[in-house]
């Protein structure tokens, strides 16, 4: 499948955020690229020795979009640096679960291997706040 240029551009870019990537335990590098009103922001992966505090890509660019003031994030692109095999890097559970929450509802995510998916699809029976907190600013 062929991209849109702005989604190839947003790979290029995640695929360029993961040459920033601090992954001297896994060797395994991960950039992001979020699009949203305000631009584009990317992330890459932070590993820590205790791996649980491990900062994957996708939620680091989730973030700093989000603390722009970003409120429409309508694509995530998810790469490894240019000289790496694509179609590795998929998000875990949990930047499924901030997907859900932080993108717009018909948001798309698309991987170093061209392959676009629906983020309201990537995680069935995903958490969602309820309606009344939702109201109520919680």
């Amino acid at each position: 499948m062929e991209l849109a240029e702005h989604e190839a551009n947003l790979l290029r870019q995640a695929s360029a955020a993961a040459l920033r990537a601090y992954c001297p335990y896994s060797g395994f590098a991960v950039g992001a690229a979020a699009a949203t009103e305000l631009g584009v922001f990317v992330g890459a992966n932070v590993e820590n020795a205790s791996f649980g505090l491990t900062l994957c890509a996708e939620r680091v660019a989730l973030a700093n979009a989000i603390t722009a003031g970003a409120i429409k994030i309508s694509l995530l692109a998810v790469a490894g640096p240019p000289d790496q095999p694509t179609g590795l890097r998929s998000p875990c559970g949990a930047c499924r679960q901030v997907m859900v929450e932080l993108m717009t509802p018909d948001a798309v995510l698309i991987q170093d291997n061209n392959e676009r998916l629906p983020v309201a699809g990537l995680l069935p029976g995903a958490f969602r706040r309820p309606a009344a907190a939702a109201v109520e600013g919680i």
